[in-house]
């Protein structure tokens, strides 16, 4: 059977694939000691986020989605030669190590089998994991150090990648800890085949950008936060690559509170019917946007120096509905008192990922967010998420759309 063909171009068409990763021997990782560093509120019950993650990928499955596993994919993709050389140098390329540990390393990691170095690329190489280690970096580090740390978040596929139409950004991620995420993402796109001749739309060297804070509002129509993770220049880059490759014609950048609990756009407002938003009520009234479109291109313009023109602010919803072309964008109003709405902000309660149009999975803690969806005609797909939560990552973060329906 033929796979679908890679095609994004709204946040609530029928879904038909998607990428995830089940969180693994990464999370065991995290303790007491480095739980802040590998931005985690707390030191999971691995077992139990794992159960989590299979029930939420199952509900995917029994509505007809393709689930595609990152961990799987990456393991095909280690058996090609180009992706071993270039995911093992983005490894080891941290100044901690110095030349001596940079070259045991490699030569360690260079000799396991694909589906262990898959594995070590995710949970990490401990001190004393790493075969023959030497070097004074070496001997100076603890016996509980990671040689090459763990990515305990890449179950966030959302944020190292997007598609916009049918070409993949792979993002530039802020915080340190999760550098290395873009660097395997960028593998499984270049190598993988169920990728290929996919056109990248965005690298990881570039501008802060994540995908957390890109909703594709409607065909042709984006929305980019900035805030803690997404820099101004991260959207304005982007807004350029869009504009030039057609894949849209106006994009709204949305400024967010610089703040962990508000980390990206998709933490506060996600989209649940092609005209309908759930949004956190305590932005609701004071979220804006400026309107950014294609300026006049020059003879010697390129997609990243071409001008843009750019408008506003004006209320979000405001600016939303005048790009969509539509009369308004419907903001579902949960009716939370201020302290309800902060308790379920913090759980994820705006972070919905939508199936189809009126159907969204979201998690089962945030009951009277849920309630307001369902009476304004939302069916919601609760999934438990006590322990994935604790990586601050709702549905929608936990997953990267590849392929849905037009609207």
């Amino acid at each position: 059977m033929t796979p679908p063909a890679n095609q994004e171009t709204s946040e609530v068409g029928r879904l038909r694939t998607v990428l995830l990763h089940r969180p693994g021997a990464e999370l065991r990782r995290l303790t007491p000691r480095n739980n802040d560093q590998l931005l985690f509120d707390g030191v999971p019950w691995v077992a139990r986020a794992q159960a989590e993650h299979d029930a939420f990928a199952a509900e995917l499955s029994a509505r007809g989605v393709e689930v595609l596993y990152l961990d799987r994919l990456l393991t095909e993709v280690m058996a090609v030669p180009a992706a071993r050389s270039e995911v093992i140098a983005a490894a080891v390329d941290d100044p901690r190590l110095g030349a001596t540990l940079q070259h045991v390393t490699t030569a360690h990691l260079d000799g396991l089998a694909p589906e262990d170095l898959a594995r070590a690329l995710v949970s990490g190489v401990a001190h004393d994991e790493l075969r023959g280690g030497r070097g004074l970096a070496y001997q100076l580090m603890g016996r509980g150090d990671f040689v090459v740390p763990p990515l305990p978040n890449l179950m966030v596929t959302r944020d190292s990648s997007v598609w916009v139409g049918d070409e993949v950004a792979v993002t530039s991620l802020a915080m340190p800890a999760r550098h290395r995420e873009s660097d395997l993402t960028a593998a499984l796109y270049a190598h993988h085949p169920r990728f290929a001749g996919a056109a990248r739309l965005y690298e990881s060297g570039l501008e802060h950008l994540e995908g957390g804070d890109v909703l594709l509002l409607a065909p042709g129509v984006l929305a980019v936060g900035v805030g803690e993770r997404t820099t101004p220049g991260g959207a304005e880059r982007l807004a350029r690559r869009v504009f030039a490759r057609g894949l849209a014609h106006t994009v709204l950048v949305v400024p967010i509170a610089q703040q962990r609990a508000t980390m990206h756009l998709d933490t506060i407002c996600t989209m649940v019917d092609a005209d309908a938003v759930v949004m956190y009520p305590a932005v609701a009234g004071t979220l804006q946007a400026w309107t950014v479109t294609a300026g006049d291109q020059r003879p010697d313009d390129d997609a990243d120096t071409t001008e843009l023109a750019v408008t506003g602010p004006q209320p979000f919803l405001v600016a939303a509905a005048a790009a969509m072309g539509i009369d308004r964008l419907r903001l579902i109003d949960t009716g939370l008192d201020p302290v309800t709405a902060e308790r379920e902000q913090w759980d994820d309660g705006n972070n919905t990922l939508a199936l189809a149009p009126r159907l969204a999975v979201a998690y089962e803690r945030n009951t009277v967010t849920n309630a307001a969806l369902e009476a304004a005609g939302i069916e919601v797909v609760r999934i438990a998420g006590s322990e994935l939560g604790s990586g601050r990552g709702g549905p929608r973060c936990m997953s990267c759309p590849v392929s849905r329906d037009p609207l």
